[in-house]
């Protein structure tokens, strides 16, 4: 027993160093990755080369999130029902903290995690629109409001909830802080609430532009919100009024959404067109198509927005591009199916921002 406490401490060490005190030396930083048939791999920016995993005690990770500060990484578990908090110093083993059924997206702010969640459970994705619906799909339909399970990471439990509308799905921040923006799939909603309270302030029905709202995005200045609806191939313009002022045509089935640090581009993860789209800020128009992989959903730039990093699950990998030449320059090998990804220091990106 004391030879294998011995072994496992020198493992956490070698963990440890390998991905904070590689982070350090080359002061490019390190992206996570989570696999929703696996872990968490890491990638050390410097050399763009996985440098392994972190052990996050649990199965099914796939919304993925961290502190500013590095010390705490949190997956959402689906198969467990949790969320995983990880001691990104190899001190200690990871936490977990219950949240519910389907866990899926994670927000990291201050030392609090925003974990939407389905108490409803449905397996599988809505039926496209126009299908006719099934027996078993009328007997299984359940509009069960989605929630949001609000973490204090430091004490580990879950300290409140708000409750949104069926199949809640992308978080996002006004820029004050002090509204939380959800989309809600199934709904074909947009819900905005109060930050502290939890109340809903406003529901913005969008089924008449289309289904299935799933990435949302602020800009940088806070004066307009992006948001994809990824069964009409389209992306929506808010302004900070929560109105839609603006409809943009997108490639097949978007998801993944962010603006670049400076607010002057869009970029939109379109999974079945294989591509991640580049959109000018201002005019809307579409900057360049750049070819990707399968089932490509979310994406981080790197701490010195110089590249981005492109988590494909059907294809296996995360596929790198240069953020101002647009152009694909590395693959990294993923087997294990990746859906998320952020990067420490913390950069922008379709499930962060700095």
């Amino acid at each position: 027993m004391k030879h294998q406490l011995i072994k496992r401490f020198f493992a956490t060490m070698l963990l440890a160093f390998g991905v904070m005190g590689g982070a350090m030396a080359t002061e490019k930083g390190v992206a996570y990755v989570s696999n929703q048939e696996g872990g968490v791999m890491v990638i050390d920016l410097a050399s763009m080369e996985s440098k392994g995993g972190v052990e996050i005690g649990a199965k099914g990770p796939r919304g993925i999130g961290v502190t500013a500060d590095g010390k705490w990484l949190v997956t959402a578990n689906k198969d467990d029902g949790n969320i995983s908090v990880i001691d990104t110093s190899g001190a200690s083993g990871p936490k977990f903290v219950s949240i519910g059924k389907n866990p899926e997206f994670v927000r990291v702010m201050g030392d609090r995690a925003y974990v939407t969640y389905e108490p409803s459970a449905k397996s599988g994705p809505p039926a496209k629109p126009g299908a006719a619906p099934s027996k078993d799909d009328d007997d299984k339909e359940d509009k069960t409001p989605g929630r949001i399970a609000i973490v204090d990471l430091n004490n580990g439990k879950v300290i409140s909830e708000i409750i949104g509308k069926p199949e809640t799905e992308g978080l996002e921040f006004s820029k004050n802080g002090k509204q939380m923006l959800v989309t809600n799939e199934s709904d074909n909603s947009i819900t905005v609430h109060d930050m502290h309270s939890g109340k809903l302030l406003k529901s913005i029905p969008v089924g008449k532009y289309g289904e299935r709202p799933r990435g949302i995005k602020t800009s940088p200045d806070g004066k307009i919100i992006v948001t994809t609806l990824e069964y009409a191939d389209k992306m929506l313009v808010l302004n900070d009024k929560f109105e839609v002022i603006r409809e943009v045509t997108t490639g097949k089935t978007p998801y993944g959404v962010s603006f670049d640090r400076s607010g002057s581009r869009i970029f939109v993860a379109a999974n079945k067109e294989k591509a991640l789209q580049v959109f000018d800020a201002k005019t809307f128009e579409k900057i360049k198509d750049i070819s990707t992989g399968d089932r490509c959903w979310h994406f981080s730039f790197t701490p010195d927005d110089q590249q981005i990093l492109l988590a494909c699950g059907k294809s296996n990998e995360i596929i790198v591009i240069d953020a101002n030449k647009l152009e694909v320059t590395k693959r990294i090998a993923a087997k294990d199916m990746p859906w998320g990804i952020v990067t420490y220091p913390k950069s922008m990106g379709s499930l962060d921002r700095p």
